[in-house]
C-alpha cells in the first residue's frame, strides 16, 4: 500500500482502487441470467463500458450467445461472437446510427422463448443515435453539441434524447417484444434511475414530449420548425410506466458511484485515514462544487470542523460546465482549478478530481490532482489561475504543471471522483 508520505500516490492509488471497484470484471457475473430453454440468446448494449461487459457476458457463456454492442473509439475488446462496434461519444456520429439500426434489426422476429440480454453504460444515449422519424443526424448533433455547453445536466439532457430517437426511451424493449429482455447497467447518473442510464432504451419512460421541450427552452436552444412541431404535438412520445410490454422484463443497477466511494474509503480506513463521503450524486457547474467543497476543507484545516484532520472527504456524482471560453478542459479539471484557486495554497490540502471512465469531457486525461504548492508552481511559469478559469482551460493549467492524470479508457463508468486528503 502506498505510504502517506507520498500524497500524490496515495490519491493516484485510490482513485484506481475507487475504478477496479465499479468494473465490469468484478460486478458483472453475479447477475448473469440462467439461459432460455429451447430460445435464441442475442446479447445487445452500449456504453463506456459496453465491450468490457460484453467480454465477461461472452467469457461465461461461451458461443451459446452472440450480438453486438456499441462503445466508444478506444474502448473496444477482443471478442468473438458478440461483434463490439466503436463510435462518436459524445456527439453521435454514422457509425452510432449505423449500428442502432442493425441492433433494432437483429431483435426484430423473437419469440417469448428467447433471451435479450442489454448491456448498459454511461455513453449509451450518444453511442445508440438513432434519429427519430423525420430528423436528420446533422441536427441530432447540433442540439447535442448545443445541450453539452448549455450547461444542462445529464437527466435534462438524457429527457431529450429520448424523445428524438427510436430506440432509447423504452423503444428497443419494444422492438424485442415478445422476448424477455434483461438489461444489467452501469450508473452514471445521480440517484442512479435505470430509466435515466443511457437514456433508458430498454426501461418505460415517466418523462412526456412536454418535459424535452421545456428543457430546450430553458436552455434557449433554437430548433428546427419540424423538431419543435413533434414535441408539441407529442408525436414522438415514449411509452409509459405500466406499459404490459414491459411485464416479462427485469434491469439491475450492478455498479454505481457509491460503490466506488466505498472502496475508496476503504483504502482510506485501512491506510489510517478516517475518510468521510459527502454525496454520491453532487451536481451542479464544477466551479461552484469546487468552492462548496474547499470552504469545507478550509474548516476541517483552520477550525477541525466537522471533522478533524488527518482526514479524507470524498465525493461523486456529475457536475457540469457552462462554456463561458474557448480553452480544453473536462468538467473534473474545471473542477481542482476552482479548488485551487479558492485554497490559495492553504498548507497540507492535497485533492485528486477524475472521471472514473478515464476521459475527462473529451480530453485525454481522466483528471488531474493538486498540489498545495499547484499555484505558486504556475505563477513561477507566468500562468494565471483566474484567467485560465474564466477560458474553461483547465488542461492547460494542470498540464504545465505536469499534474493531469491519464489513465487511458476504463471500460466503466459511475461519473466523477473527487478526493481531498487533508494532512
Amino acid at each position: 500500500m502506498t505510504s502517506l508520505s507520498d500524497p500524490r500516490q496515495f490519491l493516484i492509488d485510490l482513485y484506481a482502487t475507487a475504478v477496479a471497484a465499479v468494473s465490469a470484471e468484478k460486478c458483472l457475473p453475479p447477475y448473469l441470467p440462467r439461459l432460455p430453454d429451447g430460445g435464441r440468446t442475442l446479447v445487445v448494449g452500449a456504453g463506456k463500458g459496453a465491450a468490457a461487459m460484453a467480454k465477461v457476458v461472452e467469457d461465461h457463456y461461451k458461443e451459446d450467445v452472440l450480438g453486438l454492442v456499441v462503445a466508444p473509439y478506444g474502448h473496444g475488446a477482443d471478442t468473438t461472437f458478440i461483434e463490439v462496434v466503436e463510435a462518436a461519444h459524445p456527439v453521435p456520429d454514422e457509425a452510432g446510427k449505423n449500428a442502432a439500426r442493425r441492433i433494432m434489426e437483429m431483435v426484430s422476429g423473437l419469440t417469448d422463448k428467447d433471451l435479450v440480454l442489454c448491456l448498459i453504460s454511461g455513453g449509451g444515449s450518444a453511442l445508440l443515435s438513432l434519429p427519430a422519424e423525420g430528423m436528420t443526424l446533422q441536427e441530432k448533433q447540433d442540439i447535442n453539441h448545443a445541450l453539452l455547453r448549455s450547461g444542462a445536466s445529464i437527466s435534462e439532457m438524457n429527457c431529450v434524447r429520448k424523445h428524438l430517437s427510436q430506440i432509447k426511451g423504452g423503444r428497443l424493449a419494444l422492438a424485442c417484444a415478445p422476448a424477455r429482455v434483461v438489461t444489467l447497467m452501469i450508473s452514471d447518473i445521480p440517484g442512479d434511475d435505470p430509466a435515466v442510464i443511457a437514456s433508458g432504451p430498454t426501461l418505460p419512460d415517466p418523462t412526456t414530449c412536454a418535459d424535452a421541450l421545456a428543457i430546450l427552452k430553458k436552455y434557449r436552444i433554437d430548433l428546427p420548425e419540424n423538431i419543435g412541431e413533434h414535441l408539441e404535438s407529442g408525436a414522438w412520445e415514449t411509452p409509459k410506466p405500466g406499459d404490459v410490454r414491459f411485464a416479462r422484463n427485469e434491469s439491475h443497477v450492478i455498479a454505481r458511484a457509491q460503490d466506488a466511494l466505498d472502496a475508496a474509503a476503504s483504502m482510506s480506513r485501512a491506510a489510517g485515514i478516517t475518510p468521510y463521503i459527502l454525496s454520491d450524486r453532487i451536481e451542479g457547474e464544477a466551479r461552484d462544487i469546487a468552492l462548496m467543497h474547499a470552504a469545507m476543507a478550509r474548516q476541517v484545516v483552520t477550525h477541525a470542523q466537522p471533522f478533524a484532520k488527518p482526514c479524507l472527504m470524498i465525493s461523486g456524482g456529475e457536475t457540469t460546465v457552462t462554456l463561458r471560453g474557448n480553452g480544453r478542459g473536462g468538467r473534473n479539471t474545471e473542477f481542482l482549478l476552482g479548488f485551487a484557486i479558492a485554497m490559495e495554497a492553504l498548507p497540507g490540502v492535497y485533492a485528486i478530481a477524475c472521471d472514473t471512465d478515464g476521459i475527462d469531457g473529451s480530453e485525454d486525461n481522466a483528471g488531474a490532482l493538486y498540489m498545495p504548492d499547484s499555484l505558486s508552481r504556475a505563477r513561477r511559469k507566468g500562468v494565471h489561475a483566474r484567467s485560465l478559469l474564466e477560458n474553461n482551460n483547465g488542461h492547460y493549467f494542470f498540464s504545465i504543471l505536469d499534474d493531469l492524470l491519464v489513465t487511458g479508457p476504463s471500460r466503466t463508468n459511475v461519473n466523477d471522483f473527487r478526493a481531498i486528503l487533508m494532512m
